[in-house]
């Protein structure tokens, strides 16, 4: 018999949890886009939750693409290259640059990105650089004393595949990427981003990596009720460039 790992929102209509951070951030991306928006996904990957989501009502909310004029993915990784939720496929330039024209987007999403970002100067000079004025930047990423980030901090990045698959079976060993914790708390993405309109916020986030078993999911919940958030929860950005 085939050990399945637990999936907290299967028994659920729309196979997905009362507190799904992923529908949550991308209602909230979805409020500020338009038919003519010009999107650009940061550090877009080859889109796993594109063929590997099982919840299809996820699936739809978080797609972007054909609800824009166009869906640009970009990546250091040339993974990239295979994204089908996009329209076209940048690869990021070695030193970090981005080939986009100036001043030609009106939103960047970057979803688990900030938490890999090494150098973040150059990476919020590209972002300026290529997004419109009064254009959204919107990232989602862990804070910084979130354990999950902490415990990551403590593993070596070229352990955190091995690790990976036994805490969060259902991660794919191309999708693990070495992670820095450098613009990841609300003072972090003030500073960066100063000047700037500012509406981000600690989101309180469900467990992600509980071995794909049901007691250790409902034992992080005890422990995310117990904890403060800034060590359970995740940064949802949302700044505008005023």
């Amino acid at each position: 018999m085939v050990d399945l790992a637990f999936d907290a929102g299967s028994t659920k209509i729309g196979g997905f949890t009362t507190q799904d951070g992923t529908i949550d951030f991308y209602l909230r991306v979805k409020s500020l886009i338009k038919h003519d928006s010009i999107v650009l996904d940061l550090g877009a990957g080859r889109a796993s939750w594109h063929e590997d989501d099982p919840s299809s009502t996820r699936k739809s909310i978080r797609l972007l693409k054909g609800h824009v004029k166009k869906l640009i993915a970009a990546d250091i990784d040339d993974i990239v290259l295979v994204n089908m939720a996009s329209d076209e496929q940048v690869l990021i330039r070695s030193d970090g640059k981005l080939n986009i024209p100036p001043n030609s987007i009106d939103v960047i999403v970057a979803d688990y990105v900030l938490e890999h970002i090494e150098d973040v100067e150059n990476f919020y000079k590209q972002v300026n650089q290529c997004l419109k004025k009064n254009g959204w930047f919107c990232a989602r990423t862990p804070h910084k004393f979130n354990y999950v980030a902490l415990f990551a901090s403590i593993i070596r990045n070229k352990f955190h595949s091995k690790v990976l698959k036994y805490v969060q079976p259902s991660r794919k060993v191309q999708d693990v990427f070495p992670t820095r914790y450098k613009l990841n708390t609300l003072k972090d993405v003030s500073s960066v981003f100063a000047g700037w309109e500012n509406k981000s916020f600690l989101y309180p986030s469900e467990p992600s990596y509980f071995f794909g078993k049901k007691p250790i999911y409902r034992l992080l919940l005890l422990i995310h009720y117990l904890l403060p958030l800034i060590f359970y929860g995740n940064i949802f950005v949302f700044v505008r460039k005023t």
